[in-house]
């Protein structure tokens, strides 16, 4: 449903939430093992993310990755994907059809239709603290 880059990038950013919760700002390396990315994808990702205003890059020997404290419960999942993957997600055929629309739907169209629609009532509605705080608890993971 996501592009792999869409998929790296919530890990991500629900890692470094979890990580600024503790006022810790943590490195493009440690970002990449902890979400089991290549560092270079992954730094292409986090840039993304950057430049969107999601997160904060802090350059230098005692740089890295953070996100304020007071922003994690108000960054919600649709702020990361769309930065990422931009309004696809919501948009797309159940099948990969480039022209599926109501006057010529796939024969899922409809069914996929409300599974989009509560695929965006979830992104709209997941914010951060909620993700890094069942991290933190130990009641999710990023990799096995």
């Amino acid at each position: 449903m996501f592009s792999k880059a869409c998929e790296y990038g919530i890990k991500a950013c629900v890692y470094i939430a979890q990580q600024s919760l503790q006022h810790r700002r943590v490195s493009l390396k440690d970002i990449a093992e902890e979400i089991d990315s290549p560092t270079a994808f992954t730094a292409k990702i986090l840039h993304q993310l950057a430049k969107a205003g999601l997160l904060d890059s802090v350059k230098g020997p005692t740089g890295g990755f953070q996100i304020e404290e007071e922003r994690i419960d108000a960054l919600k999942l649709s702020a990361i994907v769309f930065a990422i993957d931009g309004n696809s997600v919501y948009e797309g055929c159940g099948l990969g059809l480039k022209r599926c629309n109501e006057k010529r739907p796939c024969p899922i169209h409809e069914k996929f239709a409300v599974v989009r629609e509560e695929l965006k009532r979830m992104l709209e509605n997941t914010s951060l603290f909620e993700l890094a705080s069942g991290l933190e608890l130990g009641q999710t993971c990023l990799k096995r």
